[in-house]
């Protein structure tokens, strides 16, 4: 019975032990500073909206649309058209007018025996103000 009033012991000063090191972590990890701002939603820095903005979608097509003022950018798949709209507004400084967006399905493709996929993506297709203009390529 000694021997196991011992063991006892030992392992009541070992959890005090641990109680007392615990609250030495807590006192000196700093706390968290609530945030003052509002609980809105925060506005997306530039940085975050010209990630929305993949790249200008380059083909026949689309610069064929330059004529009537219409841009088209490949976007994140996430992107939706007020993200978009605010994205392109604050990246390039024009007003833009409407957005259309589209989204490519991916499609299989054959190398010989061997079957894959195309990858499939998001693309928006922006209206600007009459006598504005992106340049899209810079020259």
């Amino acid at each position: 019975m000694k021997l196991g009033n011992i063991f006892n012991k030992k392992k009541e000063e070992k959890e005090i032990k641990g109680e007392e090191k615990k609250e030495e972590i807590k006192k000196a990890v700093p706390q968290p500073v609530p945030d003052i701002a509002p609980k809105g939603k925060k506005e997306k820095t530039l940085i975050q909206e010209r990630s929305l903005l993949i790249s200008p979608h380059i083909s026949e097509k689309a610069t064929d649309l330059v004529r009537q003022n219409q841009y088209v950018f490949n976007v994140a798949s996430n992107a939706n058209a007020v993200n978009i709209k605010r994205a392109v507004e604050n990246v390039y400084g024009v007003d833009v007018l409407k957005v259309n967006i589209v989204n490519v399905p991916r499609k299989s493709r054959r190398v010989g025996r061997y079957k894959g996929w195309r990858k499939g993506y998001k693309k928006a297709i922006v209206k600007i103000k009459k006598g504005q203009t992106i340049e899209v390529l810079p020259r």
